[in-house]
């Protein structure tokens, strides 16, 4: 029988990140999560039929995108955030997390659209503590697909 890849789940510690919609500018994190979106139900009541509720389909909503990396002198995400809070506030036309494969292949991609930099955050400082500073930027966007 043959070795069918397609079959095998794929690993969660490989992928990379563009946060400007080039492929070419890749940026690296320790963590990337909010690949989700869910459609809400909207309850109606029937008329004459008072024991239940029937589910429409409500509108579809997309997790904000979390990204966390060491924190670093010269931060470009503290850059970017604070270059669209000073300027007009446009949003990044589109972005990509792309997923690896066991041998560091590219086997697709989550490509998100119209984002803007949320938050942007760094770990508290604890003296009793000996971890590294975590920078985290959130980007709000208006749609995910995922593309081969």
């Amino acid at each position: 029988m043959a070795f069918d890849s397609a079959l095998y789940p794929l690993p969660g510690f490989a992928f990379q990140v563009s946060l400007t919609g080039d492929a070419n500018e890749v940026a690296y994190f320790k963590s990337v999560s909010g690949l989700k979106y869910e459609t809400e139900t909207v309850p109606v009541v029937a008329g004459g039929s008072n024991n239940t509720t029937f589910n429409l389909v409500g509108a579809t909503k997309w997790a904000n995108l979390v990204f966390k990396r060491g924190f670093a002198r010269g931060s470009s995400l503290l850059a970017m955030r604070k270059q669209w809070l000073d300027g007009p506030k446009t949003r990044i036309a589109q972005g990509s997390i792309v997923q690896l494969d066991s041998q560091l292949q590219r086997v697709g991609a989550w490509t998100f659209t119209r984002g803007w930099p949320v938050k942007w955050e760094v770990t508290d400082f604890d003296a009793s503590k000996s971890e590294m500073s975590i920078e985290t930027l959130e980007i709000a966007h208006d749609g995910l697909t995922w593309g081969g």
